[in-house]
This record gives structure tokens, sequence and C-alpha cells, in this order.
């Protein structure tokens, strides 16, 4: 996929498409966009794929639900081996796709077989039908899900005691702020036990421009004028992009300063992943410095070029970052 970033190079106004998606009522009409989807592949008599996948309901009343994927070797349910529990929330600038969404159906499957893992995707609501913070109490809702599921994969193969939350793009800005909340309380999600978060590509935002998204302003894969976009749908009516929720680092620190405390005292370990052909690499490269300064184990994993969310659109580019994230997922578990 190109990286180019000037303007004369975009062969499609993203914004025309965005703009021309939108209902007069304020709904977005989603099948502009055209995504395509994949379905689960729960049938354990099919060997053609490494990963089994299956779709639960987590609170229907919202249409809410998970995709579970659990490697296909995974240990007999009877085993006391279990595996690490990932939970999962995909991306989209919080306004597109889906649990169920090709691109993060794949991601999920890599992740699971790759790292060995009992991976939980998500389905949280959408803005602008939904604005934040309603998919931040689905977030929470699923980890309270999760923890008393009786689902036969979770029950049989998952430790629920060595759970991650992750998240790309968006769902970073999900799994930070899920983290936020679980761990004023932890107590509360027993036996389920957090130990890190990794933040792949975080969508934050502010109002004033960092020098790299005034270097990559017109990037094809995410210009400012589509991430502001996306951020106008989805913040709380009459708030700006200086809010917490898309911020952190402005009237944010002071709002989140108690859980980075509790984050920090917990021994959570942070992993944030970017690379610097992302228009929103200085906002990572500020937030990651920020929770270090708050003393928060962080590490950061920023690569040279690439563009915001590569690993999941191009599977050719995900090896390294396996590579990073067993390093982390290990020294986790052990350290």
């Amino acid at each position: 996929m190109s990286t180019k970033t000037t303007s004369s190079n975009l062969s499609v106004n993203p914004m025309g498409l965005y703009q021309a998606a939108l209902n007069p009522d304020g709904t977005l009409n989603r099948d502009h966009f055209m995504i395509p989807v994949t379905s689960a592949t729960p049938n354990p008599s099919s060997p053609a794929s490494p990963v089994l996948s299956k779709d639960v309901p987590i609170n229907p009343s919202h249409n809410t639900w998970a995709r579970i994927f659990l490697p296909h070797r995974a240990p007999p349910s009877c085993s006391e081996e279990k595996l690490p529990l990932i939970v999962y929330y995909h991306g989209g600038g919080f306004i597109l796709y889906s649990a169920a969404s090709t691109i993060f159906h794949e991601f999920c499957v890599t992740l699971a077989h790759e790292l060995s893992a009992v991976i939980v995707s998500v389905e949280y609501r959408l803005a602008p039908e939904h604005r934040l913070p309603l998919a931040y109490d689905d977030a929470v809702e699923a980890l309270h899900w999760v923890k008393t599921a009786q689902d036969e994969w979770l029950a049989g193969h998952a430790d629920l005691s060595t759970c991650y939350l992750m998240g790309t793009s968006a769902g970073g800005n999900l799994a930070f702020h899920a983290g936020l909340r679980t761990s004023t309380s932890p107590d509360d999600l027993e036996p389920l036990k957090i130990q890190g978060l990794i933040l792949h590509h975080p969508f934050f935002s502010g109002i004033q421009r960092t020098p790299s998204e005034l270097r990559l302003a017109n990037d094809q894969m995410l210009p400012l004028v589509k991430a502001d976009f996306m951020w106008e749908l989805t913040l709380p009516l009459g708030v700006t992009r200086d809010h917490v929720y898309c911020n952190p680092m402005v009237d944010g620190v002071s709002k989140i300063l108690e859980g980075v405390e509790k984050m920090r005292s917990l021994g959570w370990r942070l992993l944030v992943i970017g690379c610097d052909g992302d228009p929103l690499i200085d906002r990572m490269v500020e937030f990651a410095k920020m929770l270090q300064e708050k003393g928060v184990s962080v590490v950061t994993d920023f690569t040279e070029g690439g563009y915001h969310g590569i690993e999941v659109r191009d599977p050719d580019k995900s090896k390294p970052l396996v590579q990073t994230l067993k390093a982390f997922l290990s020294t986790t578990v052990t350290g």
C-alpha cells in the first residue's frame, strides 16, 4: 500500500465519502464503505484454519458480542496448562468496522496462532449513534462478562489470571480507558486479572497540531481531515478535541492520574506500538513519556516508515509485531 502523503496523490477524497455517508438524522450509513466481513469458524472438525472462532452474545440489548479465537491445537480442556487471554478492541475511528470485519478477524487469527493465546475480540457500539463514553462502557462490560462467562472455550482454555487488554487505533484508546476504569477497582474483576495493556497505534488527538500531524496532514491512510471528522462524530456533543477521551495530555492529565497511579501500583506493564509514517506518532511518543514520568512501566516499539495500523492491513508486516508481542508477554508473565 502506498504511503505517499501529498494531497495530489490522493486518488479519493476521504471527506467526500464520509460526508456522503452521513444521513440527515445524523446517523452513519456504513454501506457506503463496503467493509468485508468474515464469518466465525467454530467447527473443530475442519483443520484448514489454525484457529477456531465463534461469536457469543455479551449484552443483547446493546447488540454487543464477542468473537472468541482459540488455537486449533490448544491444550485439552482437562489440562492444567491454560493459555494467556487477550481482550482485543478493533479500530475504525470509533465509527467503523466490527469484530467480524475481515482485516480484524484475520489479525486476531494471527495473534491467537502466533502467540498461543485465547483472543476475545469485542463488538462495541459505534458513534455517531452511540457517542463516547458508551464504547468505554461496553469495553468494561465485556471484561465483567469474561470473568463470569460459562463459555467452554474460556473456561477450559483461558488463564483468566493472565489477561491483557489490547487494541488497534480507536481500540488502543479503548484499551487504555478501559484499563483506567478497571485499575481503580481491580477486585471487581476477580478472577480476571489484568497484567498489562498493549496499545497498537492508539488513536488520540488534540486541538494543537503536533509536528508529525503537520508533516503528514495529507497522509493517505489517516489525513487530518478524516481523523478530525471521526472525533467530531465520536466525542460528546459540545466538547473539543482537548477532552480527556481524545487528548489525555491536556486536561486529562489530572483526570487520569488516579488510574495511572493504580496501574503503576498494580505492576501493570504497557506496550505502546507505532511508526513514524503515522501522523499520530508524536502523540504516541508524548503519551508514553508521560506514563513513564508517572512511574508506569512502559515498553515502546516505534519503527520507521509504515502507516497507521499497517500490521492489520498488511499481514506481511505483522511478523516483527508478533516478535515484539512475544517478548512483551513473556517478560510480563515471568517478570
